[in-house]
């Protein structure tokens, strides 16, 4: 699934570990990276690294500008996929993240969007009600680029009887 025209997801309906299936996939509605959300992350985080903070130590390094944090693109990424609604209602409980790894830099101005895809389902053994989920979450900019990916492992409720 993706999002439409508008820029909203079509993934409204609650999803529960049996309606899923290897390759469903969606795609988040955009979010424009801005001055307020590095000063933020950096105030929150205590991460004043002169590459988010200072412009004319940025503008020596290989990326020429102020980056956005790589932690504070997934948080970012954390609100964009839970926007996407699939798991309101149905997720139990988040269980990691496997192979995250920050490829691209995203910077102030920057619009991001959040892909999801399903790749791995497996129903409880011990405990019928529940199964774990695992799918790989990409980070891309106005571009395509990846920025970050990795795989999100989540406990989620099977359907109710």
């Amino acid at each position: 699934m993706t999002t439409n025209l508008l820029g909203t997801s079509n993934a409204s309906a609650v999803r529960y570990l049996d309606d899923l299936e290897l390759g469903q996939e969606w795609t988040s509605a955009g979010r424009t990276v801005t001055e307020f959300d590095v000063v933020t992350f950096a105030t929150w985080s205590g991460d004043m690294h002169p590459l988010h903070t200072n412009e004319e130590y940025a503008k020596k390094t290989e990326f020429g500008t102020r980056i956005f944090h790589g932690p504070g693109a997934l948080s970012l990424a954390f609100g964009l996929e839970m926007a996407l609604g699939w798991k309101n209602g149905s997720a139990l409980a988040f269980l990691g993240i496997d192979n995250w790894n920050l490829r691209a830099p995203i910077r102030i101005g920057d619009t991001i969007t959040v892909q999801e895809e399903v790749i791995g389902i497996r129903p409880s053994s011990s405990k019928p009600d529940r199964g774990v989920v695992t799918t790989r979450v990409r980070i891309l900019n106005q571009n395509g680029v990846v920025c970050q990916e990795g795989d999100w492992v989540v406990l989620l409720s099977r359907r109710p009887i």
